[in-house]
């Protein structure tokens, strides 16, 4: 018997691209209800070849599901996530609002999938955020090899993981520039088109970003605790496809052709490391992808133990859907729904 599955979100970038993944997958459920706002009651979405309308949050009956994946804002997953996994369902929620909870556990598969257990008390299992799941799946096999220190890393990450509207912003302005008009930021503190703004969410007391924050406790809490992270997360005028260039200082040493052999073979990773024009993999090529694309793997000279490294993904699949869906498929095989 196939599963009751709603998508809370369900007309927003990475609702509609959790659907698609539900079906691109052939995930096992009988029934798919997409579910959002009640502005947006009646809109119309995708799943598969089927066209769904959207359902007012409000009137749900949550008892009659089995699994609920969010992609709605952190004040929407605190009202609703507690309710809906009181009312039976599991509940699989995009946005940070439960990721830092000491009874959720927050889950990429390829790299922490026992965690997945801990949700048999709250019923609740967070996603990362987008640039964490990317970095950490490609630093899992090398911190299982020889262990990680340190890592440091610098994100160009895509418009739309600030979503539609900024999608759009981008796109606005660039047109605007080619017609000597300039058009004043909505979405963005400035300019985005032909820029890169490095200030992503909102700042903290020490002078880092949200954004920033999530990537250090993030990796630690599916990592290892006792990795010192840092991070400087900056917004980039490309759609689709976040980039992280990261530096690592390991535990023991491991050359660049050990390092790209292991990550040849590990799973959800795609290793192109050509030392060549052309040889590396950019955010437009990951876009509509599933893996976690790594290149231009180095030895870091000034370190003893140092290698860096590029990684790419798609935010809205890798970085957000797709490990969600993931989430609900390692959930179904261990019985958790």
């Amino acid at each position: 018997m196939g599963l009751r599955v709603g998508v809370i979100g369900a007309t927003g970038l990475v609702g509609r691209e959790m659907l698609t993944i539900l079906a691109e997958r052939g995930f096992p459920a009988d029934e798919v209800l997409a579910i959002a706002s009640r502005r947006s009651l009646g809109t119309e979405v995708t799943f598969g070849e089927t066209v769904l309308k959207t359902h007012d949050i409000e009137q749900v009956d949550f008892s009659k599901l089995d699994l609920v994946l969010m992609a709605a804002g952190g004040e929407v997953a605190k009202t609703w996530a507690p309710k809906i996994a009181d009312a039976g369902a599991l509940v699989i929620d995009n946005s940070s609002a439960w990721r830092m909870d000491e009874g959720v556990p927050l889950v990429v598969p390829e790299v922490n999938p026992e965690a997945i257990d801990a949700a048999k008390a709250k019923r609740i299992i967070a996603n990362p955020n987008c640039t964490t799941i990317e970095m950490v799946v490609a630093l899992k096999p090398i911190q299982d090899e020889v262990g990680i220190k340190r890592v440091v890393a610098a994100t160009y990450q895509s418009t739309s993981g600030a979503g539609q509207h900024a999608m759009d912003e981008l796109w606005d302005q660039t047109k605007s520039i080619y017609v000597n008009e300039m058009l004043e930021p909505r979405e963005f503190t400035k300019q985005i088109a032909f820029n890169v703004i490095p200030h992503i969410d909102v700042f903290q007391e020490d002078g880092a970003t949200k954004e920033e924050w999530k990537m250090v406790v993030e990796t630690q809490k599916i990592l290892a605790a006792d990795i010192a992270v840092t991070a400087t997360c900056v917004r980039v005028p490309t759609f689709v496809g976040h980039g992280v260039a990261v530096n690592l200082e390991l535990n023991d040493e491991m050359t660049a052709p050990q390092a790209k052999a292991l990550l040849r073979e590990s799973p959800g990773i795609m290793l192109v490391d050509k030392r060549e024009d052309g040889g590396y993999i950019t955010p437009v090529e990951a876009a509509g992808e599933f893996a976690v694309y790594v290149s231009r793997v180095r030895k870091d000279p000034t370190l003893t133990h140092g290698l860096s490294l590029w990684v790419c993904a798609d935010n809205l699949r890798k970085g957000a859907a797709l490990n969600a869906v993931q989430i609900a498929e390692l959930a179904l095989n261990r019985g958790l729904v």
